[in-house]
């Protein structure tokens, strides 16, 4: 028995080490270790260090008024910034302005650099709290892609389908209960089975 447990051992400490390396949104857990990414801020790492005052600011404007719309973080989320697309492919990302993996992180593209995509993955954070990782998941979209769009005050009067739709359909469902409810009522919304 000791020696299958010295075999399984080496095994089961590198399953992390191949997770890290072969499914790249995992490498929000550590991103430290990617050549060209410093962790040199509370919660933010970043690409390219003269852009961190920048990165801060953002940052810190999406934690308040995401706190003020959805309510408190139980951890601020982890957030990557990246300022060129090869940094954000990195993480696995291609089409997005910006991604958030469950509650372990987010990373920002290139483009994602405003304030309202950084609210809209901060939303999604604070959904991963509050309703868990499968809860996000098996959620309904308009509920999920919905809030992030309305409550991170997208600036665009009109999103291409099937997002805008999402959004008024929140935007609905929300106006017809007290903002504190957001998260009692969340739970009882749950995709349709196919």
């Amino acid at each position: 028995m000791k020696k299958l447990l010295l075999l399984a051992m080496p095994i089961v400490c590198s399953i992390p080490v191949a997770v890290w390396f072969f499914y790249k949104p995992a490498r929000v857990l550590a991103p430290q270790w990617l050549e060209g990414i410093t962790c040199s801020a509370p919660n933010i790492c970043i690409d390219d260090r003269a852009k961190l005052p920048e990165a801060m600011t953002l940052y810190a404007n999406a934690l308040q008024a995401v706190s003020q719309t959805v309510g408190d973080f139980k951890e601020p989320p982890h957030t990557i910034f990246c300022s060129t697309h090869d940094c954000f492919k990195t993480f696995g990302f291609d089409q997005a302005s910006a991604k958030t993996v469950g509650k372990w992180g987010i990373v920002i593209g290139p483009n994602g650099w405003k304030d309202h995509y950084i609210r809209h993955e901060m939303i999604h954070h604070r959904q991963a709290e509050e309703l868990g990782v499968m809860g996000v998941i098996f959620s309904a979209q308009w509920f999920i892609e919905g809030m992030a769009y309305a409550l991170s005050n997208d600036p665009r009067a009109l999103l291409s389908e099937p997002w805008q739709g999402y959004r008024s359909r929140f935007e609905r469902w929300f106006a017809e209960r007290p903002k504190e409810d957001l998260w009692k009522d969340a739970p009882l919304i749950r995709r349709k089975r196919p």
